[in-house]
Parts: C-alpha cells; sequence; structure tokens
C-alpha cells in the first residue's frame, strides 16, 4: 500500500483534475476532499491519500509515513530534507515569492544603501537568503498568517510572501516591490523507498507525472 500526501489549500483543489486523469482520485468522488476525513482510500487498491497542512507534507514523506507528496517548491528550498527526492514540477498551484511594501516605501533606495530592514514572513531562510543578494540586511519577524497586516501597523518594513494575482495586497494597500521566485508544486518522493521499491514506486510516480503533461497540453 502507497500513501500520496495531499496539501490543504488551493494545490489540493488543483491536484483533483490530475488525480482524476492519473487515476487516483477518491474511491468516494472527488467531494470526499471537501469534509473533514484526513485519511482516503483512492480508485487504486494500492493507493490512499492523506490530507494534511502544506508545510507538513515533507515530514510524512521524509518519515515514510507517505511515499509521495505534493509540496511547493518554497517549501522545498526553505527547509530542505536529505530523505525526500524532488521527483518532478507537477505545474499546478503556480505563484510568485515576492516582497511587498507600503505604498511609498523606497525599497529599491534601500536595497542600493544597503540598508536594514525588518520583515515579516514564514519563509525565513529564503528571505534571508533574497534580500542579502539584493543588498539588505533583514530582521526576520516570524509570522504564520495575516503577513499584510504587519507594514500597516509599524511591524515590519517588508513582507516576504506568496503571491498569485496580488489582489491581497492591493486591498491592503500594498505593492510588489520585487518578485523574488516562481513557485509551483512538486512531486516528492521518500530517498528509501525510491531506492527499495524502486520499480512500483517509480511506475506511480510516472502516472502522476505523466498525468500532469497531459492536462498541461490541453491548457
Amino acid at each position: 500500500m502507497f500513501t500520496i500526501a495531499l496539501p490543504k489549500g488551493r494545490i489540493l483543489t488543483e491536484a483533483i483534475p490530475l488525480l482524476k486523469r492519473a487515476g487516483l482520485a477518491p474511491a468516494e468522488g472527488e467531494g470526499a476532499l471537501d469534509g473533514r476525513k484526513i485519511l482516503l482510500p483512492s480508485q487504486d487498491n494500492n493507493v490512499r491519500l492523506i490530507v494534511v497542512r502544506a508545510a507538513d507534507v515533507q515530514t510524512y514523506v521524509s518519515h515514510g509515513t507517505a511515499q509521495l507528496g505534493l509540496v511547493g517548491r518554497e517549501l522545498l528550498l526553505e527547509n530542505p530534507m536529505e530523505a525526500v527526492v524532488h521527483q518532478s514540477d507537477l505545474g499546478i498551484g503556480k505563484c510568485r515569492l515576492v516582497a511587498a511594501t507600503s505604498d511609498g516605501y523606497d525599497y529599491q533606495h534601500k536595497c542600493v544603501s544597503g540598508a536594514r530592514v525588518t520583515v515579516a514572513t514564514k519563509f525565513p531562510r529564503l528571505s534571508r537568503m533574497f534580500l542579502a543578494e539584493a543588498g539588505l540586511q533583514a530582521e526576520i519577524v516570524k509570522l504564520y498568517g495575516t503577513m499584510e497586516l504587519a507594514p500597516n501597523v509599524g511591524l515590519a518594513d517588508v513582507i516576504v510572501d506568496l503571491v498569485a494575482t496580488g489582489a491581497t495586497l492591493h486591498a491592503n494597500r500594498l505593492v510588489e516591490a520585487a518578485s523574488l521566485m516562481d513557485v509551483s508544486t512538486f512531486l516528492v518522493l521518500n530517498r528509501n523507498y525510491s531506492w527499495h521499491n524502486r520499480q512500483e514506486l517509480g511506475a506511480l510516480a510516472e502516472r502522476m507525472t505523466a498525468a500532469a503533461k497531459q492536462i498541461a497540453t490541453t491548457q
């Protein structure tokens, strides 16, 4: 029995067509993913699905509780795990990691002068790396949500967060100061299982990768 870890939220919604095409949709129908069930049989009797927080998918895969998982590129780079193998880019969950500020904040001048700025983010590793490349010294304030509030109440000068359309930034009177990285969702495997069960696990991974490619060609 193989287990695939799926992240809650937007990626899960976008993953449903992929799972259906790969013959791995929930056996009870895709509506089962909208409920409270977090452990679901799939249409393949040899595969089950678990639905967890996006930040926890790698942990389940790393420990072998799940042999496959769907993880955003930003999480793979923010918290790399030796036991997690990056198999393929599935092309779903596309967005960008950006630095944003209050309208009127001179971000570019801060970069040129090598200023020290306070940054609110849930991605401290990536934030320090990208902002250092821009010439900034980042003092990190770790937040897990409502990032857009931070510049408006004086908690931070800059936020680093994921953006799809930019509508939330605009609604909170923030502007994108720099695009740091394109993000999409990767299929990942447990390293030990990919070594000891290479043929079976490889075939399952290929089903998902092929399904993603087929969907991409129809869009």
